[in-house]
């Protein structure tokens, strides 16, 4: 999955859990929120797959109940 920085629209390129445009110098991280609640989510990644759950309702949303967006890191 790749995404255009908000602010100039280059490619993001992953560095670890963030994501750096090459072009305005900006660090991103990339937000859950549940479909349900409406509460930001927790990312759990391991063995290369990634899950999403939700403190608020104690249990993992699957991705097509979560909506993402890029937070800039300052």
């Amino acid at each position: 999955m790749s995404f255009a920085c908000p602010d100039d629209a280059s490619l993001l390129q992953a560095q670890g859990q963030r994501l750096h445009c090459p072009s305005c110098g900006h660090d991103f991280r990339l937000r859950g929120r549940c479909g349900d609640c409406g509460e930001e989510l927790e990312r759990l990644l391991a063995c290369g797959a990634s899950n999403w759950f939700c403190n608020h309702c104690n249990e993992l949303k699957s991705k097509s109940r979560v909506t993402t967006d890029l937070v800039r890191i300052d």
